[in-house]
Parts: structure tokens; sequence; C-alpha cells
């Protein structure tokens, strides 16, 4: 027997074998030998034995004969490999039995390698040293997949791997969650089934053009899109899309919840459109909307009329009843012009202190007339005393009404001005009244007033 030197102590001290041999020269050679190299070493005698220190000890190795007393080392390598606590440690058998069958039948039932007796100690020692750095390779790519998971499972993004084709063939929970799926579910499904048609086919064809181009693929940076859950509903996220440079083209979706951030967001757009005292539009929304409003009837040709309404003697009110009384007035009167702009086409809007508008879309001359006398006597019939009028023992209002079909050569300014001039008409001659003009390209210039 030929003298080996020791392994390297600090790549093989943590080893640690168990020898299983009934031959006790036998036995005592191999676990010289292995402490010489400098592992740990365990040793039986019997196949029961072997299961017992085995499970206990989870060497890193066993060396195993075949021919035992009772149970054999074929039936000890089966219920080692049956065992979840052992099935990974590799059994190498030593065995002077030589034919192919039993060297098949070793590796069929799970054996890592298997060594002919008589055994030369070198080549036992190499072969020994072998299966070691392969299970350290293994177990490091285990582990290191392991924490992959780990840190893919606790993430608070979904993710998604995606083929080539849309199908999804993974989801992490965090996706599951997001989505209302159970796990695995969504795994086999359709990227167009969650996704809306158009933002669907730009990722199909972006994954058509990676396959075929041959290029290497380029991230896509994040764009909000609406994801639809299991029940149906939308949901606003962040979508991500990640080529995986691997063998079959894979492409990885990241999911970043922003429901509570665009809930938040629409609550501040909301904020800033709203008048805070009396809860209707504010002149911001307005502008918008006649904008909108203004484009609409420039495609359609239909009419559009628009009302400016200023409170009669407010300032009178405010000093003999003070300010509180006077938010109190101008609540009630948004609440009655809000009463009368109900369709999507209609706003009504505190433009500016105790001055009001309100925009119907699609509204004709006459139409608008009507409605402005209907508002006028709503706010005089909410019987809200003011002392220092001279018009009237009630709150009133006086009302100017612009009707335009706007062209290309119209505006919205001249538009607004023609109504605001309308309702200074008005408190001109009384206050407490209508009056009523068509206006721009299309019209003669015409003027109407109610009286109350």
């Amino acid at each position: 027997m030929s003298s080996l030197a020791p392994a390297p102590a600090a790549t093989m001290r943590q080893a640690a074998i168990l020898i299983v041999d009934d031959a006790p020269a036998q036995l005592g050679a191999m676990r010289s030998m292995m402490l010489q190299q400098g592992y740990q070493t365990f040793v039986a005698n019997s196949g029961e034995r072997a299961l017992s220190i085995a499970q206990r000890a989870q060497p890193d190795l066993i060396l195993l004969d075949i021919v035992l007393p009772g149970m054999d080392g074929m039936e000890v390598c089966r219920r080692l490999k049956a065992h979840p606590s052992t099935c990974n440690i590799p059994v190498i058998f030593m065995s002077a039995r030589t034919e192919t069958d039993d060297i098949v039948a070793a590796f069929d039932i799970g054996a890592a390698d298997y060594i002919p007796k008589p055994l030369r100690l070198a080549e036992v020692c190499a072969r020994v040293r072998a299966q070691l750095q392969f299970r350290r390779t293994s177990m490091s790519q285990q582990q290191q997949a392991e924490r992959l998971r780990l840190i893919v499972d606790s993430m608070d993004e979904g993710l998604m791997v995606i083929e080539p084709s849309g199908r999804i063939q993974y989801t992490n929970p965090a996706c599951d969650r997001y989505l209302g799926y159970a796990p695995g579910e969504l795994a086999g499904a359709a990227l167009d089934a969650l996704l809306a048609p158009s933002v669907a086919q730009e990722c199909l064809d972006l994954f058509g053009q990676d396959v075929q181009g041959g290029a290497a693929p380029k991230a896509r940076g994040a764009r909000e899109v609406l994801i639809r859950q299991r029940d149906g509903n939308l949901r606003a996220m962040d979508f991500t899309l990640t080529p995986m440079h691997a063998e079959q083209p894979l492409f990885v979706a990241l999911l970043h919840d922003i429901t509570h951030h665009k809930q938040s967001e629409n609550a501040l757009q909301r904020a800033a459109m709203v008048d805070p005292l009396t809860k209707i539009a504010n002149r911001r929304h307005f502008d918008n909307f006649l904008d909108k409003e203004w484009q609409r009837a420039l495609r359609t040709s239909q009419p559009l009329s628009l009302i400016v309404l200023d409170v009669d003697h407010f300032k009178g009110y405010n000093d003999s009843l003070g300010h509180a009384a006077g938010d109190a007035c101008l609540q009630q009167v948004a609440m009655a012009l809000q009463s009368h702009a109900l369709r999507a086409t209609d706003l009504a809007a505190r433009y500016g202190g105790e001055e009001f508008v309100l925009l119907f879309g699609e509204t004709g001359f006459e139409a608008a007339c009507a409605l402005a006398e209907t508002i006028r006597a709503h706010i005089e019939s909410l019987n809200i005393p003011n002392p220092r009028s001279t018009t009237s023992p009630w709150v009133t209002a006086s009302l100017g009404v612009a009707t335009i079909v706007p062209t290309q050569i119209d505006d919205t300014k001249d538009f607004f001005v023609q109504a605001d001039r309308a309702m200074y008409a008005v408190k001109e001659t009384g206050r407490n009244g209508v009056r009523a003009v068509k206006t721009g390209a299309t019209f003669d210039a015409l003027a109407v007033a109610l009286d109350a």
C-alpha cells in the first residue's frame, strides 16, 4: 500500500465520511486512510447500523460495501435514497462484484460511483475527493438557487417569466397575490388575457423582433398599464419588461402596484379641480372643461352655451351678516347651480368670489335662455334673506348668457366676454334678471333681455 499525502486541511477538514464494510481489516484500513486525509470518519459493519448513523450524523459521503450481513448494500442504498434526510448524500459502492449487471444496478438505484475490489487506495482517495468537490459545487448551486427563490418569493414586486409566444411560464407569490390567483394558476396563461390588447400586442411584437433579429434584446422601461385581475377588475401597475439571456429566449416582467399612488394622485387631481368652499368645480376645472367642449363643438358643429352669474349685493350681505353667513349663502347657491348641470356635457363652477359660471354642451339659444331663467328663479326661491339688497328681500342673481356654434375663427375668450358683458348689462338695469346673446361668426349680433 503506497503512502498517501493528507488532503489540504482548509478544504477537507470539515468533510465527514461514513464507511460501511463487514470485514474488520478492510474497515480499519479504510478508516485509517480517511483519517490520514483529514476527514471526519464514521464506521458501520451492517446495513442497519449504517442507516442509523447516516440519519443521525448526516455524512458528506458514504463508502458502501454491497455484501453485508442481513441487509445488503443495495437495499441500504435504496433506503438512503428514499429518505428525505439522506437522499442527497452521495454513495460510492465498493465491491468485488464486477459484472456489468451489478454495476448498472448500483447506478440505477442512485450510486454516485462504483469502485471494484481489491481497492487501490490512491484511486479511492481520488474518487472521494471528486465526489466531495462535486457535492460542494452542487450544494453551493442549490443554496444559490434556494437563496434566489427566497428573494423572488419575498419580493414586494410581482414577477412573471414569459415565453416569446406570450405564454406565462412562472409567477411569484406577489404577482399571484396582486392579481388574485392561486399559486401556479397563471402558468400557461396568455399574457394578452391580462393586459389591454394594444399593450399585449406591443409586447408580442417586441418578443418577435428580439427572437428573429438575433440582436441582444434590450430592457423596456417601466410604463403604467392596467392589468386585469382574476375577478375582472383592472389594477394600475408599473410594468417593466427585461430579456433573460439564456438558451431559451425568455422575458421577465416586473409588476409594481401603484394603486395607492394612483388613488392619491387622483385625489390630488380632484382636489385641485374643486372649489374648497362650495365643493363644485373651480376656475381651473372650468377653463379645462371649456377648452374640451369647445373642441368637441368645433368637430360636431353643435351649439355651446355659457352662463355667467353674479350674486346681487353680496358685499352688503357679508357686511351685514358676516363672512360665515356669506360662505353659507355661496354654498347654497352652488348647490342650486349644480342641480341644473347634470349631464356629462354640463358643468357648474365657482369662478371667483360671488361669481359662478355654467357651461352647457349641445345646448341652443332658446334652451339656454330657458335654463338661465329657471336658475335665476331657483336662486330667488331659496329665500335667503338679504337685508342690504335694494332689489329684493332675498338673495338674487344676475345672469348673462352667450350661445355659439364655434368656428375656426372664433375663440373662447371672446365667447366668455360676451356672456360677461350680458351679465353686467343686467346689473346696470336693475339686477335679478337674464340677458342672452348669440355670438360668433355664424350668428348676427342678437341680444335678448328676459325680465324677471
